[in-house]
Order: C-alpha cells, then structure tokens, then sequence
C-alpha cells in the first residue's frame, strides 16, 4: 500500500520513536512511504523558529529519507487547486497541501492529527 506521511510522523520515524500503531506501517516493506516537500518546507521554517519538537537537521532528514527509501511526491499545480476543494476544518497550510495530495493521488494520508480524519480523503490515523 501506499502511504504519505506528515510531518510529524516523519519525524517521529527519523528519531526512532513512532508510536507502535505507526511503526507497523513503516515497517512494513509490502508499504511503499511517500513524504511531501511541504514536510521539508515546514521543518526548515520551524527549525528556524527554534521548535523545541523540531530540532532535526532538515539536510540530513531529507537525505535520510531518500537513503531509506521514501519517495518524494511532488507539488504540482493540480495539488494546490485541490486545496480550494477542502472544506475550512483545518488552518494549517502545510497540511491542507498533504491532504490535497494525498486526495489527488488516492494515497492515504498517515497522521495522527485528529483534525484531519474529519475530512472525506483516506486518512489512516495513528
């Protein structure tokens, strides 16, 4: 199965410390991981704005990814349209542009945001 994963399960999975109901999905090598360049995006920004849940290298995340496997999707014009088709639930930019992929794409969104399961798109969340 395809998956794309947000930020914060990035993250988690580049620390090593994935919930278990999450790692089962990651480690699952029948799964193909997909991440977004908003995930790089926002950590390179909140790296900067000194978040304490957000002390990675995003050059060596990235790298790391790359390295492990993860395939990048990238943004393309048909995404950001998809993000005016969203109903207003969820603020969060770098969000709202996973979900608009992960719909266009028809590739669950892997989250532990409770917010974002009240959209009508795949989310599995852990």
């Amino acid at each position: 199965m395809k998956l794309l994963l947000d930020t914060h399960i990035l993250l988690w999975s580049a620390a090593n410390k994935l919930p278990a109901n999450a790692a089962k999905y990651i480690l699952d090598e029948t799964n193909q991981l997909y991440f977004s360049p908003a995930s790089i995006w926002e950590i390179v920004i909140k790296v900067g704005l000194n978040r304490a849940d957000f002390q990675v290298d995003p050059y060596v995340l990235y790298s790391g990814l790359l390295d492990n496997g993860y395939n990048e999707i990238a943004i393309t014009s048909r995404h950001t349209l998809a993000v005016s088709t969203l109903p207003d639930i969820h603020k969060d930019p770098f969000d709202r542009i996973m979900l608009a992929q992960a719909i266009s794409e028809c590739i669950p969104l892997l989250t532990s945001d409770i917010t974002l399961f009240d959209y009508p798109t795949p989310i599995i969340l852990v």
